[in-house]
Protein backbone atom coordinates (compact mmCIF):
# COMPACT_ATOMS: atom_id res chain seq x y z
CA UNK A 1 0.00 0.00 0.00
CA UNK A 2 1.37 3.38 -1.01
CA UNK A 3 0.45 6.16 1.41
CA UNK A 4 2.05 9.22 -0.15
CA UNK A 5 0.91 12.80 0.18
CA UNK A 6 -0.33 13.07 -3.41
CA UNK A 7 -2.68 10.12 -2.90
CA UNK A 8 -3.78 11.55 0.44
CA UNK A 9 -4.65 14.83 -1.28
CA UNK A 10 -6.76 13.02 -3.88
CA UNK A 11 -8.65 11.08 -1.21
CA UNK A 12 -9.20 14.17 0.93
CA UNK A 13 -10.40 16.22 -2.05
CA UNK A 14 -12.73 13.56 -3.43
CA UNK A 15 -14.27 12.59 -0.07
CA UNK A 16 -15.04 16.18 0.89
CA UNK A 17 -16.65 16.98 -2.47
CA UNK A 18 -18.77 13.83 -2.31
CA UNK A 19 -19.90 14.64 1.23
CA UNK A 20 -20.64 18.26 0.34
CA UNK A 21 -22.77 17.29 -2.66
CA UNK A 22 -24.33 13.96 -1.65
CA UNK A 23 -24.09 13.65 2.13
CA UNK A 24 -23.73 10.22 3.71
CA UNK A 25 -23.50 7.43 1.12
CA UNK A 26 -26.70 5.38 1.03
CA UNK A 27 -27.06 1.66 0.55
CA UNK A 28 -23.62 0.60 1.80
CA UNK A 29 -22.44 -0.38 5.30
CA UNK A 30 -21.63 2.71 7.35
CA UNK A 31 -18.44 2.55 9.38
CA UNK A 32 -19.66 4.97 12.08
CA UNK A 33 -22.69 2.74 12.65
CA UNK A 34 -20.34 -0.21 13.11
CA UNK A 35 -18.22 1.79 15.56
CA UNK A 36 -21.34 2.66 17.54
CA UNK A 37 -22.46 -0.98 17.68
CA UNK A 38 -18.95 -2.04 18.68
CA UNK A 39 -18.94 0.48 21.54
CA UNK A 40 -22.32 -0.73 22.80
CA UNK A 41 -21.32 -4.39 22.59
CA UNK A 42 -17.98 -3.84 24.36
CA UNK A 43 -19.59 -1.65 27.02
CA UNK A 44 -22.22 -4.29 27.82
CA UNK A 45 -19.57 -7.02 27.89
CA UNK A 46 -17.30 -5.11 30.26
CA UNK A 47 -20.13 -4.23 32.65
CA UNK A 48 -21.23 -7.86 32.70
CA UNK A 49 -17.82 -9.53 32.92
CA UNK A 50 -16.43 -7.21 35.60
CA UNK A 51 -19.76 -6.99 37.45
CA UNK A 52 -19.83 -3.21 37.46
CA UNK A 53 -22.62 -1.42 39.27
CA UNK A 54 -23.96 2.12 39.02
CA UNK A 55 -24.60 2.29 42.77
CA UNK A 56 -21.29 0.95 44.13
CA UNK A 57 -18.73 3.75 44.70
CA UNK A 58 -16.03 1.23 45.57
CA UNK A 59 -15.94 0.19 41.90
CA UNK A 60 -14.32 3.50 40.92
CA UNK A 61 -10.88 2.10 40.05
CA UNK A 62 -12.39 -0.87 38.29
CA UNK A 63 -14.60 1.42 36.22
CA UNK A 64 -11.63 3.61 35.30
CA UNK A 65 -9.67 0.54 34.21
CA UNK A 66 -12.61 -0.81 32.22
CA UNK A 67 -13.04 2.55 30.52
CA UNK A 68 -9.39 2.48 29.48
CA UNK A 69 -9.85 -1.07 28.18
CA UNK A 70 -12.95 0.02 26.25
CA UNK A 71 -10.98 2.78 24.54
CA UNK A 72 -8.12 0.45 23.61
CA UNK A 73 -10.44 -2.22 22.17
CA UNK A 74 -12.73 0.11 20.25
CA UNK A 75 -10.01 2.35 18.84
CA UNK A 76 -7.78 -0.61 18.05
CA UNK A 77 -10.47 -2.45 16.12
CA UNK A 78 -11.88 0.69 14.50
CA UNK A 79 -8.48 1.42 12.96
CA UNK A 80 -7.02 -2.04 12.34
CA UNK A 81 -10.03 -3.78 10.76
CA UNK A 82 -10.80 -1.13 8.09
CA UNK A 83 -7.10 -0.68 7.35
CA UNK A 84 -6.71 -4.44 6.90
CA UNK A 85 -9.41 -4.38 4.21
CA UNK A 86 -7.79 -1.33 2.64
CA UNK A 87 -4.40 -3.05 2.49
CA UNK A 88 -5.94 -6.17 0.93
CA UNK A 89 -7.70 -4.13 -1.75
CA UNK A 90 -4.57 -2.02 -2.37
CA UNK A 91 -2.55 -5.21 -2.86
CA UNK A 92 -4.96 -6.29 -5.61
CA UNK A 93 -5.42 -2.95 -7.35
CA UNK A 94 -4.17 0.46 -6.25
CA UNK A 95 -7.04 2.32 -7.93
CA UNK A 96 -9.58 0.17 -6.13
CA UNK A 97 -7.68 0.89 -2.93
CA UNK A 98 -7.98 4.62 -3.51
CA UNK A 99 -11.71 4.28 -4.17
CA UNK A 100 -12.17 2.32 -0.95
CA UNK A 101 -10.27 4.93 1.05
CA UNK A 102 -12.42 7.67 -0.50
CA UNK A 103 -15.59 5.78 0.47
CA UNK A 104 -14.40 5.38 4.08
CA UNK A 105 -13.19 8.97 4.35
CA UNK A 106 -16.50 10.16 2.87
CA UNK A 107 -18.41 8.37 5.64
CA UNK A 108 -16.33 10.08 8.33
CA UNK A 109 -17.30 13.62 7.29
CA UNK A 110 -20.54 15.34 8.28
CA UNK A 111 -20.89 18.54 6.25
CA UNK A 112 -24.06 17.68 4.34
CA UNK A 113 -25.63 15.63 7.13
CA UNK A 114 -25.07 18.39 9.71
CA UNK A 115 -26.60 20.92 7.33
CA UNK A 116 -29.55 18.66 6.54
CA UNK A 117 -30.36 17.69 10.11
CA UNK A 118 -30.21 21.27 11.40
CA UNK A 119 -32.28 22.59 8.49
CA UNK A 120 -35.00 20.09 9.43
CA UNK A 121 -35.22 21.90 12.75
CA UNK A 122 -35.40 25.22 10.89
CA UNK A 123 -38.22 24.00 8.65
CA UNK A 124 -40.22 22.54 11.52
CA UNK A 125 -40.00 25.82 13.40
CA UNK A 126 -40.96 27.69 10.24
CA UNK A 127 -44.09 25.54 10.09
CA UNK A 128 -44.77 26.28 13.80
CA UNK A 129 -44.36 22.56 14.54
CA UNK A 130 -42.73 22.65 17.98
CA UNK A 131 -43.18 18.91 18.50
CA UNK A 132 -41.53 18.17 15.15
CA UNK A 133 -38.75 20.65 15.91
CA UNK A 134 -38.06 18.94 19.25
CA UNK A 135 -37.88 15.59 17.48
CA UNK A 136 -35.57 16.97 14.78
CA UNK A 137 -33.21 18.63 17.24
CA UNK A 138 -33.11 15.47 19.37
CA UNK A 139 -31.30 13.80 16.46
CA UNK A 140 -28.32 16.13 16.77
CA UNK A 141 -28.07 17.02 20.48
CA UNK A 142 -27.40 15.00 23.63
CA UNK A 143 -29.57 17.04 25.99
CA UNK A 144 -33.18 16.39 26.96
CA UNK A 145 -35.32 18.07 24.32
CA UNK A 146 -38.80 17.55 25.74
CA UNK A 147 -38.33 20.61 27.98
CA UNK A 148 -37.15 22.97 25.22
CA UNK A 149 -39.30 25.87 24.07
CA UNK A 150 -38.81 27.52 20.67
CA UNK A 151 -35.83 29.62 21.81
CA UNK A 152 -34.24 26.62 23.49
CA UNK A 153 -34.60 24.57 20.31
CA UNK A 154 -32.94 27.31 18.25
CA UNK A 155 -30.05 27.66 20.69
CA UNK A 156 -29.55 23.88 20.81
CA UNK A 157 -29.42 23.67 17.01
CA UNK A 158 -27.04 26.62 16.66
CA UNK A 159 -24.73 25.30 19.39
CA UNK A 160 -24.60 21.89 17.73
CA UNK A 161 -23.82 23.36 14.31
CA UNK A 162 -21.03 25.40 15.91
CA UNK A 163 -19.43 22.57 17.89
CA UNK A 164 -19.86 20.03 15.10
CA UNK A 165 -18.06 22.33 12.68
CA UNK A 166 -14.95 21.25 14.55
CA UNK A 167 -15.53 17.68 15.69
CA UNK A 168 -17.65 16.58 12.72
CA UNK A 169 -15.78 18.32 9.91
CA UNK A 170 -12.57 20.25 10.61
CA UNK A 171 -11.04 17.77 13.07
CA UNK A 172 -11.53 14.68 10.84
CA UNK A 173 -10.06 16.65 7.93
CA UNK A 174 -7.13 17.71 10.12
CA UNK A 175 -6.31 14.13 11.15
CA UNK A 176 -6.73 12.85 7.59
CA UNK A 177 -4.24 15.44 6.37
CA UNK A 178 -1.86 14.81 9.28
CA UNK A 179 -1.92 11.01 9.61
CA UNK A 180 -3.90 9.68 6.67
CA UNK A 181 -6.91 7.40 6.97
CA UNK A 182 -5.66 5.65 10.17
CA UNK A 183 -5.56 9.01 11.95
CA UNK A 184 -9.03 9.89 10.73
CA UNK A 185 -10.40 6.53 11.90
CA UNK A 186 -8.75 6.90 15.30
CA UNK A 187 -10.23 10.36 15.75
CA UNK A 188 -13.73 9.26 14.73
CA UNK A 189 -13.65 6.24 17.05
CA UNK A 190 -12.49 8.40 19.94
CA UNK A 191 -15.09 11.08 19.24
CA UNK A 192 -17.88 8.50 18.97
CA UNK A 193 -16.78 6.98 22.28
CA UNK A 194 -17.01 10.40 23.92
CA UNK A 195 -20.49 10.98 22.50
CA UNK A 196 -21.69 7.63 23.87
CA UNK A 197 -19.90 7.20 27.21
CA UNK A 198 -18.32 10.58 27.94
CA UNK A 199 -21.08 11.81 30.25
CA UNK A 200 -20.70 12.89 33.86
CA UNK A 201 -23.60 10.89 35.24
CA UNK A 202 -23.62 7.96 37.67
CA UNK A 203 -22.98 5.34 34.99
CA UNK A 204 -20.22 7.10 33.09
CA UNK A 205 -18.48 9.50 35.49
CA UNK A 206 -15.64 6.99 35.97
CA UNK A 207 -16.26 4.43 33.24
CA UNK A 208 -16.25 7.08 30.49
CA UNK A 209 -13.57 9.34 31.93
CA UNK A 210 -10.61 8.04 29.93
CA UNK A 211 -12.60 8.19 26.68
CA UNK A 212 -13.64 11.77 27.44
CA UNK A 213 -10.07 12.81 28.27
CA UNK A 214 -8.68 11.29 25.09
CA UNK A 215 -11.31 13.12 23.06
CA UNK A 216 -10.29 16.35 24.81
CA UNK A 217 -6.66 15.72 23.85
CA UNK A 218 -7.39 14.96 20.19
CA UNK A 219 -9.70 17.97 19.86
CA UNK A 220 -7.38 20.42 21.60
CA UNK A 221 -5.78 21.84 18.47
CA UNK A 222 -8.69 21.44 15.99
CA UNK A 223 -11.21 23.14 18.28
CA UNK A 224 -9.03 26.21 18.76
CA UNK A 225 -8.08 26.48 15.10
CA UNK A 226 -11.68 26.06 13.97
CA UNK A 227 -13.00 28.62 16.44
CA UNK A 228 -10.40 31.13 15.28
CA UNK A 229 -11.17 30.44 11.61
CA UNK A 230 -14.89 30.88 12.25
CA UNK A 231 -14.26 34.24 13.88
CA UNK A 232 -12.04 35.41 11.02
CA UNK A 233 -14.46 34.23 8.32
CA UNK A 234 -17.69 35.46 9.92
CA UNK A 235 -17.77 38.42 7.55
CA UNK A 236 -17.61 36.09 4.53
CA UNK A 237 -20.82 34.48 5.79
CA UNK A 238 -22.51 37.87 6.10
CA UNK A 239 -22.19 37.94 9.89
CA UNK A 240 -20.26 40.06 12.42
CA UNK A 241 -16.50 39.32 12.34
CA UNK A 242 -15.63 41.84 15.06
CA UNK A 243 -18.24 40.42 17.41
CA UNK A 244 -17.13 36.88 16.56
CA UNK A 245 -13.49 37.59 17.42
CA UNK A 246 -14.39 39.55 20.58
CA UNK A 247 -16.63 36.82 22.02
CA UNK A 248 -14.26 34.08 20.85
CA UNK A 249 -11.39 35.63 22.80
CA UNK A 250 -13.56 36.39 25.84
CA UNK A 251 -15.86 33.35 26.21
CA UNK A 252 -14.00 30.45 24.57
CA UNK A 253 -13.34 28.90 27.99
CA UNK A 254 -16.93 29.22 29.28
CA UNK A 255 -17.57 25.48 29.29
CA UNK A 256 -16.74 22.51 31.48
CA UNK A 257 -15.17 20.91 28.41
CA UNK A 258 -11.82 22.48 27.44
CA UNK A 259 -12.81 22.46 23.76
CA UNK A 260 -16.57 22.90 23.34
CA UNK A 261 -16.87 26.66 23.83
CA UNK A 262 -14.34 27.81 21.22
CA UNK A 263 -16.59 27.37 18.20
CA UNK A 264 -19.73 28.23 20.17
CA UNK A 265 -18.15 31.51 21.27
CA UNK A 266 -17.21 32.44 17.71
CA UNK A 267 -20.72 31.56 16.54
CA UNK A 268 -22.42 33.51 19.34
CA UNK A 269 -20.36 36.60 18.55
CA UNK A 270 -20.92 36.27 14.81
CA UNK A 271 -24.70 36.09 15.34
CA UNK A 272 -24.74 38.67 18.17
CA UNK A 273 -26.69 36.30 20.43
CA UNK A 274 -26.15 34.54 23.73
CA UNK A 275 -25.74 30.76 23.74
CA UNK A 276 -25.06 28.30 26.54
CA UNK A 277 -26.79 28.44 29.88
CA UNK A 278 -28.32 25.64 31.93
CA UNK A 279 -29.53 22.50 30.15
CA UNK A 280 -31.15 19.19 31.10
CA UNK A 281 -29.36 15.87 30.62
CA UNK A 282 -30.87 12.51 31.60
CA UNK A 283 -33.52 14.25 33.69
CA UNK A 284 -31.05 16.41 35.63
CA UNK A 285 -30.44 20.13 35.27
CA UNK A 286 -26.78 20.94 34.51
CA UNK A 287 -25.48 24.42 35.25
CA UNK A 288 -23.58 25.93 32.32
CA UNK A 289 -22.06 29.34 31.75
CA UNK A 290 -23.44 31.71 29.14
CA UNK A 291 -21.52 32.34 25.93
CA UNK A 292 -21.97 35.67 24.17
CA UNK A 293 -23.97 38.80 24.95
CA UNK A 294 -27.79 38.99 24.98
CA UNK A 295 -27.87 41.70 22.32
CA UNK A 296 -31.05 40.19 20.94
CA UNK A 297 -33.19 37.06 21.22
CA UNK A 298 -32.37 34.13 18.99
CA UNK A 299 -34.65 33.69 15.96
CA UNK A 300 -35.24 30.80 13.59
CA UNK A 301 -33.10 32.44 10.89
CA UNK A 302 -30.07 32.04 13.17
CA UNK A 303 -30.03 28.34 12.28
CA UNK A 304 -29.58 29.16 8.59
CA UNK A 305 -26.94 31.77 9.36
CA UNK A 306 -25.08 29.30 11.59
CA UNK A 307 -25.01 26.89 8.66
CA UNK A 308 -23.60 29.57 6.38
CA UNK A 309 -20.67 30.08 8.74
CA UNK A 310 -20.26 26.31 9.10
CA UNK A 311 -20.06 25.83 5.31
CA UNK A 312 -17.61 28.71 4.82
CA UNK A 313 -15.40 27.38 7.63
CA UNK A 314 -15.56 23.80 6.32
CA UNK A 315 -14.57 24.78 2.79
CA UNK A 316 -11.77 27.06 3.98
CA UNK A 317 -10.38 24.38 6.30
CA UNK A 318 -10.46 21.80 3.52
CA UNK A 319 -8.75 24.06 0.98
CA UNK A 320 -6.16 25.16 3.54
CA UNK A 321 -5.23 21.57 4.39
CA UNK A 322 -4.97 20.68 0.71
CA UNK A 323 -2.72 23.70 0.19
CA UNK A 324 -0.49 22.67 3.11
CA UNK A 325 -0.15 19.16 1.71
CA UNK A 326 0.62 20.58 -1.73
CA UNK A 327 3.35 22.82 -0.35
CA UNK A 328 4.88 19.92 1.58
CA UNK A 329 4.92 17.73 -1.53
CA UNK A 330 6.76 20.47 -3.40
CA UNK A 331 9.35 20.76 -0.63
CA UNK A 332 10.29 17.09 -0.21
Amino acid sequence: MTDNLQVRMIILAAAFILDLILGDPKGIPHIVVFIGKLIKACEDLLWHEFKLSVEEDEDKRKKLACGFLLWIIVCGLSVSVPMLFVRIVWSMNEYAGIVLEVLICWQLLAVRSLFGESIRVYRALGAHDIKGARLAVSMIVGRDTDRLDEKGIIRAAVETVAESTSDGIAAPLFFMALLGLPGMLLYKACNTLDSMVGYKNERYIYFGRFCARMDDILNFIPARLTGFIMAVLAGAAGLDPKGAMRIFLRDRKNHSSPNSAHCEAAMAGALNVRLGGDAWYFGKRVSKKFIGDPEREVVTEDIRNANKLMLVTACFSWLSLLLVLLVITRCI
